[in-house]
């Protein structure tokens, strides 16, 4: 794979680096020009929660690929997909891996996107190196590019990896806000995003697209969303047009963007200034469980939320219970909290009173858990 040399404001960036303190924060939410492995290599261990990587796919193409009518399409190949061979690719993925792990937190994580052409051999790479892999996310596109020639399946998707930086980590993981985000189901590995187009694709002076492979927006809020916290630092560390960095300062998260080629860079800068992270970053946490009040079934009879007498029932109406001064229930045979009456008529060794117990209000049967929700927002 061919490199430009150093530019002469390189190198002096590159001092300037070198005389300023080495702190995540002298990186921080700048894009840094130059090569991702050195660049790396100089940052402070251990500086940053998360790494998004889109690297070269290394896609062997051969000569022009052509529509039915002639026309051309417009692929990836520009130098920095070139590589000598399987060996040249894996010497490189090896080396930015390497340099990845060096500087992430240990609890940090790491999300690698590539195609068939390069996946599994940085997939192998990265576990040889010591990461462990969390899950494969398979990026189904809603609109994928044809086969033209048609001697091969569509190729309708890409993986993504998740991994932390080794066995131990105990990474992040926001099931919640995936939970929310996908209508209160489980965020499943299978993702239907489209490719990025319209307005949200790039362009350069002739109006074409001024990246082969810009990533779509929804694609990476995903990834941010469900890993790091409100304030964490990415890297990326081939920014490209800055997809990353523009999400991450959507999410009041934090970013460093390295980028080799100079023109890309300028692009990204342009589309950075231009995004504001939202004022009220408690809009953008989604607090797990376990870390909300407690907030006892009594609470809501005592506010007359629900009032003493009032009945219970689940909601296909089979059981139903009555709600006792103290905060209990009482069915027809059994008094208890709203779990133990739950777990009675259900003839279940367990319950979630709050999700099962609904009551009726005006024309509608809504659960309990939305007294709780109420009296949890006024504590906030």
């Amino acid at each position: 794979m061919t490199r430009k040399p150093a530019t002469a404001r390189r190198k002096a960036a590159a001092a300037e680096r070198e005389s300023a303190p080495n702190t995540a924060d002298a990186y921080a939410d700048t894009i840094h020009v130059g090569d991702c492995v050195e660049l790396m290599n100089a940052m402070p261990e251990g500086s940053v929660d998360m790494v998004f990587a889109d690297p070269p796919y290394n896609l062997q193409l051969e000569g022009e690929l052509h529509r039915p009518d002639n026309s051309r399409v417009d692929g990836v190949d520009a130098d920095w997909d070139r590589f000598s061979g399987f060996k040249s690719y894996d010497e490189f993925t090896h080396a930015w891996l390497s340099a990845a792990r060096r500087v992430l937190q240990p609890n940090g994580t790491l999300w690698v996107i590539g195609s068939y052409h390069n996946i599994f051999r940085v997939g192998a790479i990265l576990q040889d190196l010591g990461y462990w892999i969390l899950n494969d996310i398979v990026w189904r596109k809603s609109n994928p590019m044809p086969n033209f020639r048609g001697r091969r399946f569509t190729n309708a998707h890409e993986t993504m990896i998740w991994a932390a930086r080794d066995k131990d980590a105990k990474y992040r993981f926001n099931y919640e806000a995936m939970k929310t985000l996908n209508d209160d189901l489980q965020m499943r590995s299978d993702w239907t995003i489209p490719l990025c187009t319209g307005g949200e694709r790039l362009k350069n002076a002739e109006g074409k697209k001024a990246h082969p492979t810009q990533k779509p927006e929804a694609l990476l809020y995903r990834t941010i969303l469900s890993s790091t916290d409100v304030g964490d630092m990415i890297l990326d560390p081939f920014f490209g047009t800055g997809t990353t960095g523009a999400v991450a300062r959507m999410l009041d998260r934090r970013y460093i963007g390295l980028e080799r080629d100079e023109e890309y860079a300028a692009l990204a800068k342009e589309r950075l200034a231009g995004i504001e992270p939202l004022a009220e970053p408690s809009l953008l946490t989604t607090p797990a469980k376990r870390e909300q009040p407690r907030i006892p079934f009594g609470w809501v009879v005592e506010r007359g939320l629900l009032k003493a007498g009032q009945t219970l029932t689940d909601h296909r109406r089979r059981h139903t219970a009555r709600v006792r001064a103290d905060g209990t229930l009482a069915a027809a045979d059994f008094r208890g909290s709203i779990h133990q009456v739950g777990a009675h008529v259900q003839q279940a060794p367990a319950c979630n009173g709050w999700q099962f117990w609904h009551v009726e209000l005006g024309n509608e049967l809504v659960p309990i858990d939305l007294f709780r929700q109420k009296l949890r927002a006024e504590l906030h």
